[in-house]
């Protein structure tokens, strides 16, 4: 069983926490010291960034991160020599995000070999067409075990919804506005709205909240309405900002788990 079907089976009650952080930053050799930090604070999901110069789906913080991550040399070669035998001390599921252009340079066949072998169970490219990863790469997304995640928003419409849910494994990412990431003060009503339909139509896959949740109450209220939440910005904010990552990893990740 995937990993991430695990968490979810694990956890049905829900109230997981996905953290997103970008590989490389904010120094070049962070990336295990980070999700080892992660995953003993109680992080349950965990995606990692891969840089790209332009990253259209995220906002300044997450852009900056990734400016500073391929200055410090951060690429995908890099990346899988960094993951090399994680497996023997990480347990949490572990999904990459990034966009297709650096995959396809990289060759999409050996990219997914190289998720398998170091154990990676799902891929967030936010701009990977749907037909074309349909009609084109999902047997090598199976062959290699991996997973891949859609993205949703308030402005896709019911029947799109229907096709990413029949077609996406593991969860949906629900996108909490029509806009790019960055963290929030709070949840609105528009909002409450748009999780409350998508709730309503049945679907089979789990959801989780991500862009605008940063803190304990934009976690807890994106938990009412959905299996968990997603963490980006607010968290590339604390790991530029300190001086002990493990440390400050801990207190944060409590912190928003209320805990």
């Amino acid at each position: 069983m995937n990993r991430l079907d695990q968490v979810f089976e694990n956890n049905p009650e829900g109230n997981l926490l996905n953290v997103y952080f970008t590989a490389g930053y904010p120094k070049l050799r962070d990336t295990r010291t980070i999700l080892h930090a992660l995953e003993k604070a109680g992080t349950d999901i965990v995606e990692i960034g891969m840089p790209y110069s332009d990253p259209m789906a995220d906002g300044p913080t997450i852009q900056q991160s990734n400016d500073v991550a391929i200055g410090n040399g951060m690429t995908i070669h890099t990346l899988f020599d960094q993951l090399q035998g994680m497996r023997e001390h990480v347990s949490l599921p572990i999904v990459l995000m990034g966009y297709i252009n650096p995959v396809m340079q990289f060759g999409l066949e050996k990219f997914c070999q190289k998720c398998q072998e170091v154990g990676i169970d799902g891929l967030i490219l936010p701009d990977l067409p749907m037909a074309e990863y349909l009609d084109i790469h999902k047997p090598t997304f199976e062959k290699y075990g991996l997973y891949n995640v859609f993205l949703i928003t308030p402005q896709t419409s019911e029947a799109r919804i229907r096709e990413i849910d029949e077609n996406t494994h593991g969860f949906i990412y629900m996108v909490s506005s029509a806009s790019i990431t960055g963290a929030k003060g709070s949840i609105t009503e528009g909002q409450v709205a748009y999780f409350n339909r998508v709730n309503a139509m049945g679907l089979r896959n789990p959801r989780l909240i991500g862009f605008g949740i940063s803190n304990h109450e934009t976690f807890s209220t994106a938990c009412q309405y959905a299996k968990g939440a997603i963490i980006g910005s607010a968290f590339i904010n604390l790991v530029r900002e300190s001086h002990d990552l493990e440390k400050d990893i801990t207190e944060y990740i409590h912190a928003v788990k209320g805990r």
